[in-house]
């Protein structure tokens, strides 16, 4: 009596591509996910920052708010301002010079360190803008205000 031959074993060829399919795509999801993180800027509320109490001091941090209305000291190369979110005001100092649409009532970010002392310390201020854009009338020139839509 002869036996039938016996069928192949599985070679376990679809679970090898399912494997490796899945590898793929985890690859490029992390990818896609870790460069859409560094493009992402956060910044703390000065209320934010302040209730980090003492663990705030020297840490580097990027600090976002209105600068408050009479709050500008100095020139630009020896700034001191308050930033604001209406609840609570740090002081941020900076010898960098900001952007020339930088002013008071303006949103602001600022990038530094907090000091002992209360005072930020920045190494660089971003000013922050509307998204509007206003077009000139017929014939006119931009204005360097139409630019940020104030």
């Amino acid at each position: 009596m002869t036996s039938a031959p016996l069928p192949p074993p599985p070679s376990g060829r679809h679970g090898g591509l399912w494997l490796a399919g899945g590898v793929v795509l985890a690859v490029i999801a992390w990818i896609a996910f870790s460069g859409v993180g560094n493009a992402l800027v956060y910044y703390l509320t000065p209320t934010e920052l302040v209730a980090r109490g003492d663990a705030a001091i020297g840490q580097p941090v990027r600090l976002g708010g209105l600068v408050k209305a009479g709050s500008v000291i100095g020139p630009a190369t020896d700034l001191t301002f308050v930033l604001t979110d209406g609840d609570t005001d740090v002081t941020v100092h900076s010898t960098v010079a900001p952007t020339s649409s930088f002013r008071e009532g303006a949103g602001a970010v600022v990038e530094g360190r907090l000091g002992a002392d209360g005072v930020f310390e920045a190494t660089q201020v971003l000013v922050k803008h509307d998204e509007n854009y206003v077009i000139p009338s017929d014939g006119a020139l931009p204005s360097p205000g139409s630019l940020t839509g104030n």
